[in-house]
């Protein structure tokens, strides 16, 4: 057994697509949770900018006791995790990863869409990953740069949302994908209008709740669940409003979490830009 919280950030709202079904799986865990809020979305920052930030949460993060972190968040996933992998103390898990293995599990007709920000697609991360597993798999990718900004809005199922999705997603309605990856953790919360949109005959692969699956599976081998949460099971913090964080993590979250979210300073955290040439 191992009482240690686990760790789970991401650039803003978006994780809490994660963290909701660690909470379903792993009731007994106790959860730390880092929004960056402040510089939200990784997306369409430079690759250096976005190892520099992860850097930051991971240390922030670290002063927790913690036995495991959970990089929630698809840009900082599928760019900076090979480059900061080696510079923590505990466990990082990506979203990446179990995303594809969920991808190629489902597909039939071996024709994947993957939806992401900039910074995602410009990686090509999960296409490597999907192809390590099935060299044969079509890939289809687009860049959804506007979807971080409407869920960090709220504006998930308005008409807005829909002409938005609609122009994203044609590539992949042309393309016949019948699996579809939600490249962000940010994306699951507009899971309704993108399945109008694509149709009930593709599937949807949410990364967070596949990493969450993951992490139960882990820690269940290895021996390293909680034995009963803390006593303040749930810790949130943010890098910018506490009120704006609150407000729409009780809507994601589907439950109060007013009083416990604090605002942190994470500059305090972040490495320079010179320590990282």
């Amino acid at each position: 057994m191992d009482n240690r919280a686990i760790g789970v950030f991401d650039s803003g709202l978006g994780g809490l697509t994660a963290v909701k079904e660690l909470m379903r799986l792993l009731p007994e865990e106790s959860i730390v949770y880092f929004g960056d809020t402040g510089r939200v979305p990784y997306g369409t920052k430079s690759n250096e900018t976005i190892i520099r930030y992860t850097m930051g949460d991971i240390r922030f993060l670290n002063t927790f006791d913690l036995k495991a972190i959970i990089i929630a968040c698809g840009t900082a996933s599928a760019i900076a995790l090979p480059a900061v992998r080696g510079k923590c103390s505990v466990p990082l898990v990506g979203v990446a990863a179990p995303a594809a293995r969920a991808a190629v599990r489902a597909t039939k007709n071996k024709k994947i869409g993957i939806i992401g920000t900039p910074g995602t697609i410009r990686s090509g991360a999960y296409e490597t990953l999907i192809h390590k597993q099935d060299a044969s798999i079509a890939t289809i990718s687009q860049a959804c740069a506007l979807f971080v900004p409407l869920v960090e809005a709220g504006w998930t199922e308005n008409e807005v949302a829909r002409l938005t999705a609609q122009q994203y997603l044609q590539p992949m309605i042309e393309a016949g994908v019948d699996t579809l990856i939600m490249g962000c953790t940010h994306y699951p919360l507009l899971v309704r209008t993108i399945a109008r949109v694509m149709g009930d005959r593709v599937t949807l692969i949410d990364p967070g709740a596949e990493t969450a699956r993951e992490v139960k599976d882990s820690l269940q081998k290895n021996d390293m669940l909680s034995a009963g949460a803390e006593k303040e099971q749930y810790r949130f913090f943010s890098s910018d409003c506490v009120d704006g964080f609150t407000e729409l993590g009780s809507r994601f979250l589907e439950r109060p979490i007013a009083g416990h979210v604090q605002r942190i300073d994470i500059d305090q955290y972040t490495p320079k830009e010179e320590t990282q040439r």
